[in-house]
């Protein structure tokens, strides 16, 4: 079966749940349909907007509560819907993902994946885990900072032995995330203090039939993808993806399909919607699902788009945290965005408008400027500069 790029787009954006009305008010229950059809929110620290998990949900929702999310995610146990692991990076996850996991748990557990700073604690450092992991079920929720009185560093490089421990055993599943606090520092604890027993009562599947399963959660939640899309969405090696690829295929689950313009082949899961128009507008985050495999989002729309927060200033092309403006079905203008909480301002330092952005794409990004304004609680949009092609 071929199909057009354009279709191609509609099903992506369809199965992102994209162009639908949003709710009003937004319920919690609204917030578990999202996280359940994209399969997570992925994790990250950069708060010169808003903290990436929040986004996605905003640009399928709307002013939503935020604090629907936290509580899901760090709430109570008998609130909670999320947990956090390594899945598309740091990721928060629906639990029902949590036993389709466990074998990567495993392997961390035993010293076969992870950076090798961490695999050195399931071996030769294992009695410093242990009693790291000792301390933690003695005294209950402790972060990196509270083992070290207070002197824990922050960055990835400058982890400290105790910062890689405790790493390490959140990677094996021996301790999770009960909270976060002061600068988005992890407060981990053990998982039945944390998880529902439910969960943790759930089945191991078999590694195989894990595998099987994200692959197929990748497929619904990209609409149409390539091996190497279904892959990437959780982050799944060739070894791990491609036999699942295949049963899948195999029992029809999967429909192979062939994209105008595209030179791989592409897969669609034999429950996606048929292509239907889009119509809608929305800021997306640097790490939102429909993006964040770059070279799927240059195939789908035509948009190359790299983050540049790592690079040096004077070197920017669009800007240190752009966020791609989606209009109906086309990527049509990127905004380098912060919000200036000290001067209660939503200031859009520089909007880039794509080559073929519609007349009205400045109208209508600014309405969705203003939502998000009022969303993070901001009294008022700042514009800078307007970039126009040519």
């Amino acid at each position: 079966m071929t199909i057009s790029l354009a279709d191609a787009r509609r099903m992506a954006l369809t199965a992102q749940g994209f162009g639908r009305p949003q709710p009003v008010p937004t319920t919690a229950a609204h917030l578990r349909k999202v996280a359940d059809r994209i399969g997570l929110f992925q994790i990250d620290s950069v708060n010169v907007l808003a903290r990436a998990q929040y986004l996605p949900a905003f640009s399928r929702l709307g002013g939503y509560d935020r604090s629907l999310l936290e509580q899901a995610a760090w709430g109570p146990k008998r609130q909670r819907r999320f947990f956090e692991y390594w899945a598309h990076e740091a990721s928060l996850l629906p639990l029902d993902l949590h036993p389709l996991l466990r074998w990567r748990m495993a392997r961390a557990e035993r010293g076969e994946i992870g950076y090798r700073a961490l695999r050195r604690f399931a071996t030769e450092r294992r009695g410093e885990a242990d009693a790291v992991l000792a301390r933690i079920a003695a005294e209950g929720p402790l972060t990196a900072a509270e083992f070290e009185n207070g002197s824990s560093r922050s960055g990835w490089w400058e982890w400290s032995d105790t910062k890689h421990v405790l790493e390490w055993l959140f990677w094996s599943g021996r301790i999770t995330t009960t909270t976060r606090r002061g600068s988005f520092a992890r407060v981990y604890d053990l998982p039945e203090k944390v998880l529902p027993p439910a969960v943790l009562a759930m089945p191991t599947p078999t590694v195989a039939e894990a595998q099987r399963a994200l692959i197929e959660r990748s497929a619904r939640a990209l609409g149409i993808a390539t091996a190497v899309d279904l892959r990437d969405y959780y982050r799944l090696k060739p070894g791990e993806a491609d036999h699942a690829i295949a049963d899948l295929a195999e029992d029809g689950v999967l429909v192979p399909v062939r994209v105008e313009g595209w030179s791989q082949k592409a897969w669609c899961h034999r429950d996606a919607s048929p292509p239907r128009r889009v119509r809608g507008a929305a800021l997306l985050a640097p790490f939102d699902p429909l993006i964040w495999e770059r070279s799927r989002t240059e195939r789908l729309f035509g948009f190359r788009y790299r983050i540049e927060i790592y690079v040096p200033q004077d070197r920017r092309t669009h800007g240190y945290y752009v966020l791609p403006f989606l209009l109906d079905e086309a990527l049509v203008a990127r905004v380098d965005l912060k919000a200036d909480r000290q001067a209660d301002v939503l200031l859009a330092h520089r909007i880039t408008l794509e080559p073929g952005a519609p007349d009205d794409s400045l109208r209508r990004l600014q309405v969705e400027l203003e939502r998000m304004a009022i969303w993070l609680g901001l009294s008022t949009v700042r514009v800078g500069e307007v970039v126009r092609p040519g």
